[in-house]
């Protein structure tokens, strides 16, 4: 959700201990990874405000199943052009696919996370996925 390893591993840290200072604030009630990927939400959330947005650094190595360089070249450059075209989704629709295709949480669990209705989550996460697709092939170019 930061673009950045090294903000990534800060707001780590900043959530755990959120965590910790917090756990008496833990309605047992909820799911307790729910409430854990909410507290990690707000503290990027925070973290995007203080810095503002950066550019995403070079995503790092793709670990390769054939080890030829043209491959990794090849694997390499759809990684960029994909992390680029994330980077330029709205936040929104990014953080849904974070969400959901990164931390493999379910609907329902984004629902809690954003505190907003399944409904919604469904409808972020297929507009994102054509969003995302649009900006792919347009930085494509007509590439395969």
């Amino acid at each position: 959700m930061l673009a950045d390893e090294q903000d990534a591993r800060d707001a780590t840290q900043d959530s755990l201990v959120k965590v910790l200072r917090n756990l008496d604030r833990y309605d047992p009630n909820r799911k307790f990874s729910t409430w854990v990927f909410g507290i990690a939400r707000n503290t990027c959330i925070d973290e995007h405000r203080r810095r503002r947005r950066r550019a995403w650094d070079e995503p790092g190595d793709v670990p390769s199943d054939d080890p030829t360089p043209l491959q990794e070249i090849s694997r390499t450059q759809r990684a960029e052009r994909l992390q680029q075209a994330l980077d330029e989704l709205p936040p929104l629709y990014r953080e849904v696919l974070v969400l959901y295709h990164f931390e493999h949480l379910k609907y329902q669990e984004i629902a809690d996370i954003l505190e907003i209705p399944i409904g919604t989550v469904m409808n972020r996460i297929f507009r994102a996925r054509k969003k995302l697709r649009a900006v792919y092939d347009a930085e494509l170019g007509g590439e395969p």
